[in-house]
């Protein structure tokens, strides 16, 4: 039996609306064929180093990905703005990532007062944030239910750290911090434990976020004559006040946070780095004691340009276990669903190589581990 003409336009205009609906439906930042996700993180600038490392250890992670078919036919793709480690620029990118490029996620961001900066462009948006470069409780406590970490937090790594200062019989302790929002918290943080471990906190002192003029800090530091500096700021600034207190005749200990930016700081000081100490937040990256670092290691060998590091070895982890999310949340991809989908994960059901995450409801901070590394001569890293 034919079909009239009204009965065809009836069906064409069905299909039409059908599609319009299908598109509508679309989540942002997801195609047939491609994920979009944005990051904004310093490229350029003091703090550099540390943003293109973890860059690189992602998309090491994802063209591998990409070059096996994606996930669920799809490619995921990271568009990275520089931001220089300034707050305001990490706002600016932000809203052009979230409402002119329209991206699916947020992945890397890098830096505490930057990603503080964004934060209001992120409520707004309801935008899932995964793996950023901070440990800053503001972003843990109250639980946020947007932002997901797979490393552990500052006040982890402080407790691990003055844990080992405490073995070593060395008392006195000074602070030298960058002059924002992340410093003066660790500072205080600094201040409340320290006691606790039979330290002594004998005094700090400061230094604007992006500046490397270390002369007076160094000076006030000497006069206070500690067993030991605690650095809470970048690879540049720690590198010139290091090498100005080595220069006055400083014999005490150094110890540094996992952001410091480990393989720069220690190219920077030299010869002049052994003994020097610093947190991390993932394993060593350059002794395959682990799967997850064999399997990374096996992937920079065929990446031109890319180097083991500590900052790569976090973007090539934090990419693998957004990729397992993508997995999970299925071909209908949406924010919650990723977000639904990151919360089912646990050690007994997705396989870190030896690194461990676990997300659930209310809670996505997803790593305790916290080690503890040494520069040793020749600016090779002791474990």
């Amino acid at each position: 039996m034919g079909w009239s003409s009204h009965a065809r336009l009836r069906v064409c205009l069905g299909m039409v609306i059908a599609l319009l609906a299908g598109a509508s439906a679309a989540e942002t930042g997801v195609s047939q064929t491609e994920v979009l996700l944005g990051q904004s993180a310093p490229f350029s600038g003091p703090a550099a180093e540390v943003g293109r490392d973890f860059l690189v250890g992602a998309q090491t992670y994802f063209s591998e990905l990409n070059a096996r078919g994606g996930v669920h036919g799809r490619r995921v793709r990271l568009l990275s703005l520089d931001d220089r480690y300034e707050p305001e620029r990490t706002l600016a990118n932000t809203q052009q990532l979230v409402w002119r490029d329209r991206v699916f996620a947020l992945f890397g961001f890098s830096g505490t007062p930057t990603l503080l900066a964004a934060m209001p462009a992120i409520k707004e948006s309801g935008i899932p944030v995964f793996a950023p470069l901070s440990g800053a409780a503001v972003f843990r406590e109250p639980f946020n239910r947007q932002i997901f970490h797979v490393r552990a937090s500052y006040a982890q790594e402080t407790n691990f750290l003055l844990r080992q200062l405490q073995g070593t019989g060395r008392r006195k302790v000074a602070v030298f911090y960058q002059n924002d929002e992340l410093g003066k918290s660790m500072l205080d943080t600094l201040r409340q434990r320290a006691l606790s471990y039979g330290l002594t906190l004998v005094g700090s002192a400061a230094i604007e976020r992006n500046s490397v003029d270390v002369q007076a800090a160094a000076e006030a530091l000497l006069k206070m004559k500690p067993d030991v500096v605690i650095l809470v700021v970048s690879y540049q600034p720690a590198a010139a006040l290091i090498s100005r207190m080595r220069g006055d005749g400083y014999l005490g200990g150094f110890s540094n946070y996992s952001f410091v930016g480990s393989v720069s700081l220690a190219a920077r000081i030299r010869q002049g780095g052994a003994g020097i100490e610093i947190t991390q937040v993932v394993p060593f990256p350059n002794k395959a004691s682990l799967p997850i670092v064999y399997e990374y290691q096996k992937a920079v060998a065929h990446t031109p340009g890319a180097a083991c590091n500590f900052v790569g070895l976090e973007g090539y982890i934090a990419a693998r276990a957004l990729t397992e999310g993508l997995r999970r949340a299925g071909r209908n991809l949406s924010r919650d669903g990723l977000i639904r989908a990151l919360e089912t994960i646990t050690p007994e059901n997705y396989d870190g190589g030896g690194f461990s995450l676990h997300f659930r409801r209310g809670n996505h901070n997803g790593s305790d581990f916290v080690d503890l590394t040494a520069i040793g001569s020749g600016g090779r890293f002791l474990n």
